[in-house]
């Protein structure tokens, strides 16, 4: 058997092409009735992941916790055993008004306001999507007719400082449509690993409302987040799909 990964503890014979990255562990047991032929392979701190098929194609989903340190380990152990296309399905605040509760936000670039990219490469390397993964998500979302927008987010560290309210102020008069706290971490460290990478975000905060309030009825299973998460799920996997098909799985 070769090398186990240290964080993940998955070896290459467990990897699949493709892998959903959530944060939270729990979200894989709401992917796993999208899949067939479900098996959960390992659970370890914030690493919990499984493996199945959706229309044929395998996938895995592994949790990266919170944070880009974290979501930056997934993506390299995973990178080492073999996984080569990558889609982060997780919740952001928005940044502008007109965003609803529940609304996807697919990421066409991420501000850098994280430290791990930081410490990976100089800050004029762009945080960007692999375009044909990004274009997949897109063509799934208009296929599916889900309640979707498409543009720059920001990646950040804390929800907590004193300058939150002016920074997130500041932003959304630059045009960014969102905030969460992986996307940059993967959309650089994929882009130095040459892994395709891609990011579809749920809408749980609406624009200049509490982050607590919101993130507590996502959590007791509020119907419109949910319905955001589902929504995302399937884009993903259907993106999946998308690439399988158009370069017969070799990509």
């Amino acid at each position: 058997m070769s090398e186990i990964m240290p964080h993940l503890k998955l070896s290459k014979e467990q990897a699949a092409p493709f892998a959903l990255l959530p944060g939270d562990p729990k979200r894989l047991d709401r992917i796993a009735p999208y899949l067939e032929d479900v098996r959960e392979l390992a659970f370890n701190r914030e690493f919990r992941s499984l493996k199945g098929s959706f229309r044929g194609v395998e996938v895995m989903a592994v949790s990266t916790g919170i944070g880009g340190a974290s979501a930056a380990i997934a993506v390299e152990e995973l990178h080492r055993i073999g996984v080569r296309a990558m889609i982060r399905i997780g919740s952001c605040g928005a940044l502008k008004k007109g965003i609803s509760l529940g609304d996807l936000i697919i990421a066409s670039g991420a501000v850098r306001n994280d430290g791990t990219s930081s410490s990976y490469v100089d800050s004029a390397y762009p945080a960007v999507p692999d375009p044909q993964l990004f274009m997949a998500l897109m063509e799934s979302a208009r296929e599916s007719r889900v309640p979707c927008h498409a543009g720059i987010i920001r990646s950040h560290d804390s929800f907590y400082i004193d300058e939150e309210k002016e920074i997130c102020e500041y932003w959304s008069k630059k045009g960014v449509l969102g905030s969460d706290m992986e996307t940059a971490a993967l959309f650089v460290t994929g882009g130095l690993r040459g892994v395709k990478t891609a990011s579809i975000l749920n809408t749980v905060v609406q624009y200049e409302e509490s982050l607590e309030e919101n993130i507590n009825l996502y959590t007791g299973g509020e119907s419109a987040m949910m319905r955001g998460e589902q929504a995302e799920i399937l884009t993903a996997l259907q993106a999946f799909v998308r690439i399988s098909q158009n370069q017969e799985g070799r990509i």
